[in-house]
């Protein structure tokens, strides 16, 4: 497996578009932070050190959506009790990934590129890993379009939901990532932003995955 990072869109143009997300979105930022602040005790902001390009760890920034005296797994699905009233209309209209776009502008992810996971799920002496850890994270890209449904299908995992992650949908994810890396190009990265973008907007017009659905796809690559 090739270790040279995949190309996607130029750094610079990235860095660009995230600043001016930035400077348009403030009011909206804004808003978010305030009904943050007013709705639970605790900071405006959730950060979390999650694995980078070459398993370099940075701090992952987003607004916060949970109680901050909780505890528990570090997976979140739709039942988890931490998740607070603004939380959840934050997750579900994804204004709580919108800080990341700090992360952008700052160099630590990328527009499209594997979702950064944090470090105790990450085995760097795992050849896959080291190869899709050779592009730099990123907000978006087509596995997170598929399981953008990711808290209600862990809702309704039976059984211990940690391990389902671990051993199912993490390898799912994984495998997505690498085939989508060992194709990717500028363009299919503005793909994959637009196909984003439309999930936002119109979410039932992007199909997303059901466990029974990964646990199939997951067999039929071995």
């Amino acid at each position: 497996m090739a270790s040279k990072p995949p190309s996607g869109i130029p750094r610079p143009i990235e860095g660009a578009l995230g600043f001016a997300a930035l400077l348009l979105l403030s009011p909206l930022l804004a808003a978010a932070a305030l009904a943050v602040k007013l709705s639970s005790p605790g900071p405006v902001f959730f950060r979390q050190t999650r694995m980078g390009q070459h398993g370099r760890p940075f701090t992952l920034l987003k607004f916060r959506t949970m109680s901050v005296n909780n505890s528990g797994l570090r997976i979140t699905a739709a039942d988890d009790p931490r998740i607070t009233r603004v939380g959840r209309l934050l997750r579900r209209t994804k204004i709580d990934e919108l800080p990341q776009l700090t992360n952008l502008v700052c160099g630590d992810i990328a527009l499209v590129g594997p979702r950064p996971e944090v470090p105790d799920y990450v085995d760097l002496s795992d050849p896959l890993w080291r190869s899709v850890l050779a592009a730099r994270p990123g907000i978006t890209d087509p596995v997170t379009l598929r399981l953008r449904n990711e808290e209600d299908l862990l809702h309704s995992v039976e059984g211990d939901r940690d391990v389902f992650y671990r051993e199912t949908l993490l390898p799912y994810k994984l495998r997505g990532n690498l085939r989508y890396l060992e194709n990717r190009n500028w363009k299919t990265d503005v793909v994959v932003i637009l196909r984003t973008l439309l999930a936002v907007v119109t979410p039932e017009r992007v199909p997303s995955l059901t466990a029974a659905e990964v646990t199939s796809c997951l067999g039929s690559s071995d």
